[in-house]
């Protein structure tokens, strides 16, 4: 009887896959290629469709049914998968809205498609995992806080480092939560290096073609930083400070989002002198990027720095360490204001102009070469990265000034 009930469960389990498959295939998606659901969906409906897609993209119909048969009698063997936290395409933050996908994402795989055994992302997993599976969401163009969210889904097999399936939906925003974790809303900068520029582009990236390399030699180190990150959100600044400096051992660990993990458990540990010059580190990292965005907030309107000494006490520190890092560096360097989405064009323009040449006045200060070396300019919102114009925490990244090296 026991034995009945398996093989009835197996093969309702190659059904619902194989029905998922058709109805895709119905909507005008390749079962050979990636999935692509253009409908504006409600949130929940446009991630389960998504998920569904990428397995149909794994299963062949015919398989299903050669499986069935081959499996009668004996136990199904599960599929590894590890997921990498999913983030926004547009900023590399990870928000409680990423982390809803993520969460639906992997409650579909563990109750609708039972073959998959979802594992948390830790470096001993990744040597046990089939299956790699990121995800990214990016609003879709245009202006609002209200605006569709495209999210893009790939399964990377980590035997061939290809992507073996790919999907896309495009999702209402019926009130989702934008605002960023407690870690990236923390960041003093814009957390975006060629490690997250590579998870982007994988979780983009067409079935059967390879993923990318230089994100995936880091995974050991990205778990490492995600535990850290995970201790952070939580408040536990000594484990996390702990977890950071470990990824930052490894052979690939030096990357963006473990030195500002230094910095920011340092500064919450009340570690001045530490975090000032962990913040040294972020800056020299981004200068040899070539680019740095740093999270200046200004009084709306102003060219004053922010009023709350909690959101504005580390900028002396900031500004003191670009200083110095740059004209270490012996770069030339321009200064870039940006403003969020409010107002007129204009008005925005004059603004980001005049936020940058204060930036550049209090960088002379400290270094008098970067008088010559360095030059202020305001692109307003037009160089917007979440574009949303609700001027809160979820559109930080707006009010940005950017330090971009140029040739001297």
């Amino acid at each position: 009887m026991n034995e009945q009930r398996s093989i009835a469960h197996v093969v309702l389990q190659w059904l619902a896959v194989a029905a998922a498959l058709v109805m895709l295939g119905g909507a005008g998606c390749q079962t050979t290629g990636p999935t692509v659901i253009s409908s504006e969906l409600p949130f929940d409906q446009a991630v389960a469709d998504a998920t569904d897609g990428l397995v149909a993209q794994t299963q062949k119909l015919p398989a299903f049914l050669a499986k069935v048969e081959a499996t009668v009698g004996a136990k199904v063997a599960k599929k590894a998968v590890v997921i990498d936290p999913m983030i926004d395409a547009a900023s590399g933050q990870q928000t409680r809205v990423t982390h809803q996908l993520e969460q639906k994402v992997s409650e579909r795989l563990t109750t609708t498609h039972q073959q998959f055994d979802v594992l948390p992302f830790q470096s001993a997993n990744l040597a046990r995992a089939q299956y790699l599976l990121t995800g990214t969401m990016t609003r879709s163009a245009g202006s609002g806080a209200r605006r569709p969210y495209q999210i893009n889904l790939a399964l990377v097999d980590l035997t061939t480092r290809t992507v073996a399936a790919q999907a896309s939906a495009l999702a209402r925003d019926d009130g989702l939560d934008a605002s960023p974790t407690a870690y990236y809303q923390d960041s003093p900068v814009l957390l975006k290096d060629q490690v997250v520029d590579g998870y982007i582009r994988t979780a983009q990236t067409a079935p059967g073609r390879p993923a990318d390399a230089y994100y995936l030699e880091r995974l050991a180190a990205s778990a490492l930083i995600n535990d850290g990150n995970s201790a952070y959100n939580a408040s536990q600044y000594q484990e996390a400070l702990g977890l950071y400096r470990n990824a930052l051992s490894t052979p690939a660990g030096e990357q963006l989002r473990a030195l500002n993990g230094v910095y920011l458990a340092s500064w919450r540990l009340g570690r001045t002198a530490e975090a000032e010059q962990a913040f040294g580190r972020v800056v020299a990292f981004g200068l040899q990027q070539r680019n740095l965005g740093v999270k200046f907030l200004f009084n709306p309107g102003s060219t004053e720095f922010w009023s709350d000494p909690k959101v504005s006490g580390p900028y002396s520190i900031w500004l003191r360490q670009i200083a110095r890092q740059t004209a270490s560096a012996k770069v030339c360097m321009n200064v870039v204001g940006h403003t969020s989405r409010t107002g007129s064009e204009q008005t925005n323009d004059r603004l980001s102009q005049a936020r940058a040449a204060v930036i550049k006045q209090k960088l002379d200060a400290d270094a008098v070469e970067l008088t010559t070396r360095t030059r202020a300019s305001g692109v307003g919102w037009r160089e917007n990265i979440i574009g949303t114009g609700t001027d809160d925490v979820t559109d930080a990244l707006d009010r940005r000034v950017e330090f971009r090296i140029v040739n001297c």
